[in-house]
């Protein structure tokens, strides 16, 4: 569609809450009302598009979206929250392949959504969400591609959102600067109360499946040590019958107790230990029984209360290997962090993305392409294909790469025990 022929645009926000997002749909929103279009913003991510039927269940104006004016979102690029709401509700569920975006059944609540968006005279949509909600626009993209040219369709432009800086095709997503900066001070408190008390804190932030926000929050609050789903290697698995493996927790709570006894030998009898959520992926087919999942499929991490496991676990081995106890509590980090006042930093960068969905629908005249930003906030469009597997229709997870100067940063302000010495640098004195 050529940016003349964009008249209306719609914005959903899709996923969990991070800071900043009013400044990305604020910058979006004024960019397109200021060149003279119209701009809607839907309430509630796709709960109410995914089940529009305009006899049944119409889309009514101020009750599931409503057209911004200027007024509306000038002067809330600070504000917390998210000025439409979100929600989890996923409209490709059932899409696992490509044959399955021609099913009629399979894709009957991407329909719903096209034919809603349409129906209202939506020109082009922007998608602002995490890793889940770009394969939900890819969706809409592919489902559209497959239409006979005269059904009408819309341009989808995706801006990526999430905390957990899981994402591939961008350096830092919008929020993480932000939660790290909540969380480690969080930790920092907890130091304070851990030296004071002569115990120790075992701490676990989200982040999913990745560690980002383990080590970024581990840095930032100065934690003694961190550990995430991409530091697992066999030496800490075990093996089943079945030929599976999965996290030995017992192992890797001896290395917590290694971190404990390296301090202890230096008379320094407290410290805080970060794990990431997405550990608990990790877990054994039993300790993963009855965990529930949300609409993607994905697992209830905060359920699995991981600090509060391993804090038990290190507990055991502590007093197995010593005769001693030693206090140790958890704590669970990360909601407290998602609608914080955003940082500056989140701030120009989530306006950089809102500018960027117009660039790149009205200068650039893309469709299926992901916003991104590096450098100086320098914008890049990455089309669909080069984020989401081809076969599986599946975004791919950014990890921490092992041996990489991030990685081996948090490794460097760590404490080492004997069994760190391959890590470069020297133990700082926290």
């Amino acid at each position: 569609m050529g940016s003349n022929e964009i008249k209306v645009v719609g914005i959903v926000f899709s996923g969990g809450p991070a800071p900043s997002a009013n400044a990305v749909i604020s910058a979006a929103a004024i960019s397109f009302l200021e060149s003279g279009r119209r701009v809607v913003g839907f309430f509630h991510g796709y709960t109410n598009l995914q089940d529009y039927d305009a006899q049944t269940n119409p889309l009514i104006q101020d009750k599931h979206y409503r057209f911004f004016e200027l007024e509306d979102v000038r002067g809330i690029r600070n504000s917390r929250g998210i000025i439409i709401g979100t929600s989890r509700a996923n409209p490709g569920k059932g899409i696992e392949a490509p044959a399955d975006i021609l099913d009629p059944e399979k894709t009957r609540q991407i329909e719903r959504v096209r034919q809603g968006l349409v129906d209202l005279g939506i020109d082009a949509l922007i998608s602002i969400g995490g890793d889940d909600t770009l394969k939900t626009a890819n969706f809409l993209y592919l489902y559209q591609k497959a239409l006979p040219p005269e059904i009408p369709r819309f341009s989808v432009i995706h801006l990526p959102k999430t905390i957990d800086n899981d994402y591939r095709g961008i350096d830092f997503t919008f929020g993480f600067f932000t939660a790290v900066d909540v969380m480690a001070k969080e930790v920092q408190n907890l130091r304070a109360d851990a030296k004071a008390t002569s115990s120790w804190f075992i701490v676990e932030t989200m982040g999913r499946k990745a560690g980002w926000l383990s080590y970024g929050v581990a840095i930032a609050g100065e934690a003694q040590w961190v550990f995430g789903r991409e530091d697992i290697d066999d030496s800490l698995k075990v093996v089943h019958q079945d030929g599976s493996t999965s996290l030995d927790v017992l192992k890797l709570a001896d290395r917590i107790v290694d971190v404990i006894l390296t301090r202890e030998t230096e008379d320094r009898h407290d410290g805080l230990i970060v794990l990431a959520e997405g550990l608990a992926e990790e877990l054994s087919i039993e300790r993963l029984q009855g965990v529930p999942r949300d609409a993607h499929g994905h697992i209830s991490l905060g359920t699995m209360d991981l600090a509060d496991l391993f804090c038990s676990a290190v507990s055991e081995r502590y007093h197995a290997r010593t005769g001693q106890k030693k206090r140790i509590k958890g704590v669970q980090l990360g909601y407290e962090s998602r609608c914080a006042p955003p940082h500056a930093f989140d701030v120009m960068l989530g306006s950089q993305l809102g500018i960027g969905a117009y660039r790149a629908l009205v200068e650039e005249e893309l469709d299926g392409h992901m916003v991104s930003a590096s450098g100086q906030l320098e914008l890049h469009y990455v089309p669909f294909d080069k984020l989401i597997d081809s076969q599986t229709l599946r975004t791919e997870i950014r990890f921490i790469e092992i041996g990489s100067d991030f990685h081996r940063l948090a490794r460097f302000l760590e404490t080492r025990t004997d069994e760190d010495g391959w890590r470069i640098g020297r133990r700082e004195e926290n």
